[in-house]
């Protein structure tokens, strides 16, 4: 017996005929690329992602980024740092330094290990003032740029704040020959003001440009002011 056929792909046939069947069912060939160029198989890809099988074409890329040293990371090239310490401790123009490399490439962490280790040299005597020290770095050098953009400069904060910071290095020098000639008043004076004229000098010299002509009594003034208060900060008077 044998039934009508539901669609056009099967024929229904009783049981007792289906023994006397035999043969096989031939499907066509379905290659699957597993690679995550869909142009090259449309037929597959498409077959996979309408069955919500599409995960198994996705190929997870390697992070093949490179790690970077911390330092470099943080910004924080050592050489330099060194050479404007170089430039800021021999200011005089005979030695060949490029000093203007102090203005005109900033950065902070310098500038920053300067201000804290004349910090950490003033807690001989008074651990107080640390964080004043920090506190007049940042304010006193937002004092200078506002001047100096009065005045007509052309500079930056950040330029201001490093090259303030860095100046700091001639106080840092003659610390500790104070320690040693303290009891020597005359001496220990005139070493203070050689130490500030020397930090004021490679201050101004960096920040007052020509730009500012009869003008720059005016700004290198209050930097003279700034280190004579940095270097009271540290003797406690």
């Amino acid at each position: 017996m044998q039934f009508s056929p539901t669609n056009g792909d099967f024929t229904f046939v009783s049981s007792t005929e289906a023994e006397e069947l035999s043969g096989t069912i031939s499907a066509p060939d379905v290659k699957l690329n597993m690679s995550s160029d869909s142009g090259k198989d449309p037929y597959a890809t498409t077959f996979l992602r309408q069955r919500g099988y599409g995960w198994l074409l996705e190929v997870e890329e390697d992070d093949n980024e490179e790690y970077k040293p911390l330092l470099e990371e943080l910004d924080i090239d050592l050489k330099d740092i060194y050479y404007k310490i170089r430039c800021v401790l021999m200011p005089m123009p005979s030695l060949g330094y490029n000093r203007q490399v102090v203005r005109d490439n900033p950065d902070f962490w310098g500038p920053l290990a300067v201000v804290l280790l004349f910090s950490m040299i003033s807690i001989y005597g008074q651990f107080r003032v640390v964080s004043w020290i920090i506190t007049i770095w940042i304010f006193g050098s937002l004092t200078i740029f506002l001047l100096a953009r009065v005045l007509g400069g052309e500079v930056s904060y950040g330029q201001v704040l490093g090259v303030i910071g860095y100046s700091l290095l001639p106080l840092i020098v003659i610390a500790p020959l104070l320690l040693v000639i303290g009891g020597f008043e005359v001496v220990s004076t005139l070493i203070k003001l050689f130490g500030v004229f020397w930090a004021a000098y490679s201050a101004a010299s960096l920040l007052v440009g020509d730009e500012f002509k009869t003008k720059k009594p005016l700004l290198i003034y209050p930097i003279f002011l700034l280190y004579i208060y940095f270097l009271s900060l540290y003797t406690g008077v």
